[in-house]
């Protein structure tokens, strides 16, 4: 029977990759990788340089997978996102009945952990509903953006005793305000600017792990208009950014 790795990789350094995940990819005869288009080639790249550098003598069949196009800025926002995922189940239906052999190993290299503000697991299981492919998966767990963050900063996740909460930028906007200690991903629009609490406080970082890192932190109020400029600049110059920030208030 057909099987499915879906291997969460780190946040970008080469080094946060596990052992689990190396010992997965021994098992993979095709890796399916993501095409996001040009500005985000090297997305794509630094996934065969993992496994180029933790796997010199094997040789991977690659298949591109063409992300399918969405409403960035949807009236609808889930029946948009499931609208994708249907789309997506459909294309990876395709690929593993065209490239995948009943008895080969697939595997898609997942930035992070695929736990967390990632559709693979999801997608995977809609192909599995369809009951047109028999197949197994399983998932290998990764570094996600927030340790890699925290990290970076030298930081507790948490202040002592209290919760976290994890959200979009999206979601920031929505409620304007900050009810404990929250990091925010998948924000586009530096939601943080909606914040007006004083003793609020912010530690963002973009490309973290990679070369091009990028880490800064301070009272809101104070460096938001910095986060900003270099935000737009990286973004200008690299033609696309992966950012993440923690904002708690400061007791």
């Amino acid at each position: 029977m057909r099987k499915i790795l879906v291997i969460g990789i780190g946040a970008g350094h080469p080094e946060q990759i596990t052992i689990q995940a190396i010992n997965a990819l021994k098992q993979a005869d095709v890796l399916f990788v993501t095409d996001k288009g040009p500005d985000k080639e090297e997305l794509a790249r630094l996934r065969h340089e993992i496994c180029a550098r933790y796997l010199p003598e094997r040789e991977f069949r690659t298949v591109m997978v063409a992300d399918p196009e969405r409403d960035r800025a949807p009236t609808d926002y889930l029946a948009t996102v499931q609208a994708w995922h249907e789309q997506r189940a459909k294309l990876y239906e395709g690929l593993f009945l065209q490239h995948l052999g009943e008895a080969e190993c697939g595997a898609i290299l997942v930035w992070g952990d695929p736990s967390l503000y990632d559709s693979t697991i999801r997608v995977l299981e809609q192909v599995a509903s369809r009951n047109t492919l028999a197949f197994t998966y399983e998932v290998i767990p990764g570094i996600t953006s927030i340790q890699a963050l925290t990290a970076r900063h030298r930081i507790p996740l948490n202040q002592i005793g209290e919760p976290v909460q994890i959200t979009t930028g999206r979601r920031l906007l929505a409620t304007q305000e900050l009810t404990t200690d929250t990091v925010v991903l998948l924000d586009g629009d530096c939601a943080f600017n909606s914040l007006s609490d004083d003793q609020v406080e912010i530690y963002w970082g973009a490309y973290l792990g990679m070369p091009d890192e990028i880490v800064l932190s301070g009272k809101l109020r104070e460096i938001s208009p910095v986060i900003q400029q270099t935000r737009a600049a990286a973004r200008q110059r690299k033609g696309w950014i992966m950012d993440t920030y923690l904002i708690r208030k400061a007791h």
